[in-house]
This record gives C-alpha cells, sequence and structure tokens, in this order.
C-alpha cells in the first residue's frame, strides 16, 4: 500500500485551504506474504512425509541373537585299580650301638683292638693292670680267714656259756663283711678286661696302654650296622595305613636300594611333632651301607580305585574345594571334588569321580557348574 499527497492547484494565499490525503492498495506487497506462507507449507509436509510414507531404505530394528554355548574340549577317563603308597624320610640307624665303659679304676697293660675293626661278641678289647687286684683279692682272703676264726670262737664261747649273744652277732657281721670284700675282688678281677657284648665295628677307642682309667669312664663305641634299622616319622593322620609286617622299599642318598620290613609302629606321638616313629629293618650282611645317612621309604598300603589325570585339569570351586569340571550327558558342566591319592612326575591319581567320566580338559576355566557347553573329544597327551 502507498500513500499519495494531494498537491495544491492553486496558489496559496488567505483563504485556500489542504487538500485531503488519499491513500491506495499496493498489489506487489500481497504477493511476498502468498509466497512465505507456501514455504512453510512445504517444509511442514516434507517433515511429515517421513512418518507417513517411511522409506523403504530404511534399516529394521536389530535383535540380540541367544548366546552360543561354550567350546570345550572333553576326554573320557576310566578308573583304574592303583598301589597307594606312604612315602617319608628317614635316617638310617644303627641296628645296636653301645658305648664300651670302665667298671674299675686303674692302669690299662695293654690294648687289643684298634679303631674301625670288627669283632665278635667276647673279644677282649683292653686290659688292666692286675697288681692292684691281686692285692686287693689276697687282702680281702686274709679279713675272711680272721672273720670266721672270730665268728668260730664266739659260738665256741657262747656255747660254754662265756660269750654273750651281742659277741656272736657282732663276729657274725664281720664275717659278712669279709665275705663281701672277697666277693667285690673277684667281680673286680674279672672287670681287669674289657669285652665286646656283641658283634660289631668299633668306632672309636680312646684307650692307650699305661694309660689311668677311672671307674665309669667311656673309652670307647661299639656299633653293629647288620642289619640296619630305618627310623621315620609318620603323622596321626597316616598312622592307621602302617602295620608291622609290611614290606617296604628303601632308597639311600647313597644310591643304594634294599629292600625291608617295617618292625615296629610307636603307638605314644612325639609331642613337639604329634607324629609317631615307625622303624623300617633291611639287611646289610657285607656292611656296604654306613649308619646317620638319609634315606627315602615307600611302604605299599593297599589298592584303590582311581582315575589318572594332569594337574592342570584340577580346579578349585567358589568354596574353594579341590575337584575336577566333567560334561555329563546333556552337556552340562558337573564339578566333583577329588582327593589325591598318589603323585608321580607325569601326573596323579584322584579319587571322588566315576568309574568313566568325560573331563574337560581345555576351557575349564571358562565354564561353570551346570552351565550348558559344546563339547568335543580329544586325546591327552
Amino acid at each position: 500500500m502507498t500513500n499519495e499527497f494531494a498537491k495544491p492547484t492553486g496558489p496559496q494565499g488567505a483563504g485556500s485551504s489542504p487538500q485531503a490525503l488519499i491513500f491506495t492498495s499496493d498489489k506487489g506487497a500481497s504477493r511476498s506474504t502468498w509466497i512465505a506462507g507456501a514455504l512453510v507449507i512445504a517444509i511442514v509436509g516434507w517433515m511429515g512425509s517421513g512418518f507417513i510414507f517411511p522409506s523403504a531404505d530404511d534399516d529394521p530394528v536389530a535383535t540380540r541373537e541367544d548366546m552360543k554355548p561354550v567350546a570345550v574340549a572333553v576326554t573320557q577317563s576310566v578308573a583304574e585299580t592303583v598301589t597307594q603308597f606312604y612315602q617319608a624320610e628317614g635316617q638310617a640307624l644303627p641296628d645296636r650301638d653301645t658305648s664300651l665303659r670302665a667298671e674299675i679304676s686303674g692302669d690299662i697293660a695293654e690294648v687289643l683292638v684298634t679303631k674301625g675293626q670288627d669283632v665278635t661278641a667276647g673279644t677282649v678289647i683292653a686290659r688292666f693292670d692286675p697288681a692292684n687286684n691281686e692285692a686287693d683279692t689276697r687282702r680281702a682272703a686274709e679279713e675272711l680267714a680272721r672273720a670266721q676264726r672270730e665268728f668260730d670262737n664266739a659260738e665256741q664261747l657262747l656255747d660254754r656259756g662265756v660269750a654273750t649273744v651281742d659277741r656272736v652277732t657282732q663276729a657274725r657281721a664281720a664275717l659278712a663283711a669279709a665275705q663281701a670284700q672277697v666277693t667285690t675282688a673277684q667281680q673286680d678281677a674279672k672287670a681287669l678286661t674289657i669285652t665286646a657284648p656283641f658283634d660289631g665295628r668299633i668306632e672309636t677307642l680312646d684307650l692307650d696302654a699305661g694309660e689311668f682309667v677311672a671307674a665309669g669312664a667311656d673309652v670307647g663305641r661299639l656299633v653293629d650296622i647288620t642289619p640296619l634299622t630305618v627310623a621315620i616319622q609318620v603323622p596321626q593322620q597316616s598312622l592307621g595305613r602302617i602295620a608291622v609286617g609290611q614290606s617296604a622299599k628303601v632308597k639311600f642318598i647313597t644310591g643304594e636300594e634294599r629292600d625291608g620290613m617295617v618292625i615296629f609302629v610307636g603307638t605314644a606321638a612325639a609331642s613337639e611333632t604329634r607324629t609317631f616313629l615307625a622303624e623300617v629293618e633291611i639287611a646289610n650282611d657285607d656292611g656296604a651301607i654306613p649308619a646317620g645317612i638319609s634315606a627315602e621309604v615307600v611302604i605299599p598300603t593297599g589298592e584303590v580305585t582311581a582315575h589318572f589325570l594332569s594337574p592342570s585339569i584340577v580346579s578349585l570351586n567358589t568354596e574353594g574345594t579341590l575337584g575336577v569340571k566333567t560334561v555329563d550327558a546333556d552337556k552340562q558342566v558337573t564339578f566333583y571334588p577329588i582327593d589325591i591319592v598318589r603323585a608321580q612326575i607325569d601326573g596323579i591319581w584322584v579319587t571322588g569321580l566315576p568309574a568313566a567320566v568325560d573331563v574337560i580338559t581345555v576351557g575349564q576355566g571358562y565354564v561353570n557348574e551346570g552351565e550348558v557347553v559344546a563339547p568335543s573329544a580329544q586325546e591327552l597327551n
């Protein structure tokens, strides 16, 4: 719309009046309004066309697929009969071991053996100088004879009524003392020689001719290593598996191996370790195995039906129980607690599994009990 002003046609002056304003419409201005409205309608229609007529190229809504079972490798294990063993470390001990002691005091007259020599029971080790004993023996004999005379006189006088009963009693006591001295001298005469109490080897000998030795002093050590005894300690939980008479294999640290037999099982536990002493005897007639060396003892304790498995197959459940994961006929994982009955370098023998079972050998760490899996057969190396 435009405004047009009317101009005066005549001269201005007094008495003249202004012309009225006249407004007329502009057709160009209404055209732009119609164009803007058409554009708005076109935009709204284009935006709404996607809801009314969806595009054929739009992607369909994605759906989540079900989880596939975990693939595991299994192998069938069949139980076998296997011998159980009790194994322990021990120490070889001599069958007999004793100290040689002097029973009397005196000077050593001669030494008849050397250290390291093998001797038999009764062999004379050394002799004392008999001079002192001979003098003591003569003195005791004379004192005995005198005491006997005194006693005889006292009894005769008592019979005649001259002596008293007290005198006879004193004489009898003196006679008994004299007899004791004679007996002591005779015993000392036997102790003049130091002899071997049993067959064995002179392990130590601290004697020299002319040396004075006091009564009760140790002069040597005699050891018998035929047979040898191997001592082991048995824990209380294994005590029921060990019994006298069982056979045993003994391997010494020197490489020697010998067969043996259990000859003793203790009935009182050591207070410090709560273990029981057991002894295995082995033959050692040639004396080739020395006493005191370490030994490994293996004792068969019976038979049991068990599975042989690789230690890598064994795992723990959520409660910390040692066991093996298997797959049943429905392809579900089953966990069986186990007990190890025997261990070897190449595997372990375990109980607690069915007689025949499919054991998971690969992938057991990725599945849980009750889970369905996709098993595939695999041979164990």
